[in-house]
């Protein structure tokens, strides 16, 4: 099987003593039930898994459950014999955003202590924001995402030992040798290729098959976007079409959305796709970067309201639009193909991930930085420039925003291809596939630190 790092920490909640129900959040198809149904059977004697969207398409036996005690009783007519004590009887309720009300019931089932309890589910986001009782103080929700590089890594045969040794040398910004690091920039391409979706990983790993992989891909991609008819029925429409321009959008100089070219209408603002906007985020499908018009710690303080960067979930399936099957475009690392947005794309993904909230600076005379992020140990925000090209070292807008005094910048990074960690003030050059140890302070990880 995959392993999924969120793994523990739905471990530990379920060993701890916590009232509050873990509610683990995420887009569709990145292995939410598959990781909670094997966690869970391994833990609990009694596992009781109860999909409301096969009951909302069925039964419908909890259509209209509003009490704990009706609750038990439609779980005992599915698993009756299963259900014993707190400590041996797991109850997973999936897609528990099928039914709404179930979010206000939580509270009660966690009061009642009667049995140990886990959910999941899609659009939760969406779905908590029209419920008119959320359960604060009784859950604690957490979003999973895609597999991350590390996560990659572990699937396609790199050991902990491995991963271990090259943290110690991030840590200590000592550079791999060359062998080690042409094996990962090998494994990082064809990361851009496959991404995180575990349908896809799986697919790579048993067939090695492209073609195969793409379709996973494309099948998931498609289904995101058709998904927001269900929710949404009056504005599907423009959220795909949204969705639909994030490719473009990256490649574009800028990448941040323009809101008239959403449905080519002039004289239309961020403020007019609010809605859209919020949904695709909530549903996890898209990754958001903010403007930020004063970059100093906290960067929240300073955020723009009418410029937005968004990115898609997972780099497969960026890469399956802007190539299809074509490997070498990626593999090859072809001069007349520019990968900055797919890497761009990744370093989105792997920071989302890892706890981080992201923001871009862009001004007229200074220039654009691809990156900031805040950096609670040293209370100070932190800028990452993004670079695919052999010219990584350039990089104007990143040297004038380090000079800047008012913005306090400790540090900053360039992540490239490039094999050597070096330092020039304070700039600190990376090689790419290093974005996997940046781990936020604010995330329940604990893994390394810049």
């Amino acid at each position: 099987m995959l392993y999924r790092k969120i793994a523990t920490l739905i471990e530990e909640h379920l060993k701890s003593n916590s009232k509050k129900i873990l509610l683990i959040d995420g887009a569709r198809q990145v292995g939410k039930t598959y990781i909670i149904r094997y966690v869970g059977q391994k833990l609990f004697e009694n596992f009781i898994e109860i999909n409301m969207v096969e009951d909302l398409l069925g039964n419908r036996l909890f259509a209209n459950t509003k009490t704990v005690e009706d609750f038990y009783l439609q779980v005992s007519m599915l698993a009756g014999s299963k259900m014993k004590r707190k400590a041996n009887t797991l109850i997973f309720i999936d897609e528990i955003q099928a039914y709404p009300h179930l979010f206000t019931l939580l509270k009660f089932l966690s009061q009642d202590d009667k049995f140990t309890f886990i959910a999941s589910g899609s659009l939760l986001g969406v779905t908590l924001s029209q419920t008119t009782s959320i359960p604060m103080g009784s859950i604690r929700k957490v979003r999973m995402f895609p597999l991350d590089f590390e996560e990659f890594l572990y699937a396609n045969g790199v050991n902990k030992t491995v991963i271990s040794a090259m943290r110690k040398k991030f840590e200590k910004l000592e550079t791999l040798d060359e062998s080690m690091h042409e094996k990962m920039m090998d494994l990082f391409r064809k990361y851009l290729l496959v991404g995180g979706l575990p349908d896809a990983v799986n697919s790579y790993l048993a067939e090695k098959n492209i073609q195969t992989v793409r379709e996973i891909q494309r099948e998931i991609h498609d289904y995101y976007a058709a998904d927001a008819s269900k929710y949404d029925e009056e504005n599907k429409l423009k959220i795909r079409r949204v969705y639909d321009l994030i490719p473009s959008n990256m490649e574009n100089k800028k990448k941040r959305v323009v809101a008239q070219s959403i449905e080519n209408k002039r004289g239309k603002t961020f403020g007019d796709y609010q809605d859209e906007f919020e949904y695709l985020i909530s549903a996890g499908i898209a990754l958001p970067v903010q403007a930020i018009s004063n970059p100093v710690f906290p960067l929240i303080e300073s955020t723009g309201k009418n410029l937005l960067k968004l990115y898609l979930n997972d780099v497969g399936i960026l890469t399956s639009i802007l190539y299809g099957n074509n490997i070498r475009a990626v593999l090859d690392d072809e001069r007349s193909i520019n990968l900055g947005s797919v890497y761009e794309s990744v370093v989105a993904g792997e920071l989302t991930a890892h706890g981080y909230k992201l923001f871009y600076y862009d001004n007229r005379t200074r220039g654009e930085v691809d990156y900031i992020i805040d950096d609670y140990d040293s209370l100070s925000a932190v800028p990452i420039e993004v670079k695919s090209g052999k010219d990584y070292t350039v990089h104007s807008a990143l040297n004038t925003f380090v000079k800047n005094e008012d913005y306090h910048i400790k540090r900053a990074f360039v992540l490239s291809n490039a094999r050597e960690i070096s330092t020039n003030g304070k700039i600190t050059y990376l090689p790419i596939y290093d974005i996997m140890f940046f781990q936020s302070s604010m995330s329940n990880s604990k893994n390394a630190r810049f």
